[in-house]
């Protein structure tokens, strides 16, 4: 690692610490094989959050190409799926939208209830498969989310169907030590991993390439702008996944400059706060892509294919 690299992780670090958190970041250019990369913490297992649904959605998008699913198929978010939160999950009413509308409210959005809707109607296998087939072997999907919220329920003795009072009555040693919070005994990954899923959409290698710009088209509507996104002027495009638990804020995605250069970046955050609100982690997100994808453009000159998407 040569000193200008290992200054630049320091930069890295510091934005994090400045925050209050721990942060875990991966960078590197898209169509730059064997290139340089910046790596802060890129190996260290990190939960996942909602970046999980990034994968839930080429797996859709698979069946989707392949005939196994009909996009324009109907489904109903009942009860079941609607425990609170944004999108289809905090509806009072049961809510019929088609498979594909759903898939873009779970990544837009982060759709709880669409995501888990979604899923169930693919199976864990398909899920898993996507994992197998990119060679993620430090990346592990537990379920969807109603899987997740079901291990907060049992670890805190609550009910899954009162989830927010359940937390609103424990203290913070016991989310703390909540299993959805270790990566360990959660739906987990590594930064190296989700950046390597990120090229792989990119470059049509993670399905068909109908398939993979479906994921990228969605993507890039993500409605969020307070983490990845405040790190780059409004000429740089945004395609991106966000992740929140308690304590936890991640942005993973890909970020395009205008002469068509393209940098997945995988960003993860653990705050040593609980609050519901973290303003200065989620800038640090931004902040510190911005420093890592600002190095990479200085080190390495245009590849000549860098505008091509296969």
């Amino acid at each position: 690692m040569s000193h200008q690299d290992t200054e630049v992780i320091a930069r890295i670090e510091a934005v994090f610490a400045d925050a209050g958190a721990r942060g875990f970041l991966h960078a590197h250019e898209i169509g730059a094989d064997d290139g340089p990369e910046v790596s802060a913490g890129a190996d260290e297992p990190v939960v996942l959050a909602s970046v999980f649904k990034i994968v839930v959605a080429v797996a859709f998008a698979r069946a989707v190409e392949a005939g196994r699913l009909e996009e324009t198929e109907t489904a109903t978010v009942g009860p079941r799926y609607r425990i609170g939160g944004i999108g289809t999950a905090g509806c009072a009413d049961d809510v019929r939208m088609s498979l594909r509308d759903l898939a873009l409210f779970m990544l837009t959005m982060s759709d709880n209830a669409a995501t888990d809707v979604i899923y169930h109607r693919l199976g864990p296998a398909a899920v898993d498969q996507v994992l197998t087939d990119l060679k993620l072997a430090n990346t592990r999907i537990i379920g969807c989310c109603e899987d997740l919220f079901r291990t907060i329920a049992e670890d805190l003795g609550g009910d899954l169907n009162d989830l927010d009072a359940t937390l609103a009555a424990t203290t913070e040693e016991q989310i703390l030590r909540l299993a959805v919070l270790d990566p360990a005994r959660t739906s987990a990954s590594t930064p190296r991993e989700i950046g390597a899923l990120l090229d792989a959409i990119w470059t049509d290698r993670a399905a068909t390439p109908a398939a993979c710009e479906r994921v990228r088209n969605i993507m890039a509507h993500q409605i969020w702008p307070h983490r990845l996104s405040s790190g780059f002027t409004p000429d740089v495009t945004i395609a991106a996944k966000t992740g929140t638990l308690p304590a936890v804020r991640n942005e993973c995605g890909v970020v395009t400059f205008p002469d068509g250069r393209r940098y997945a970046v995988a960003v993860f955050t653990r705050a040593a706060s609980l609050a519901e609100r973290q303003p200065a982690v989620d800038a640090a997100i931004g902040h510190a892509a911005r420093i890592a994808v600002d190095h990479l453009r200085a080190t390495v000159a245009a590849p000549s294919h860098h505008g091509v998407a296969r």
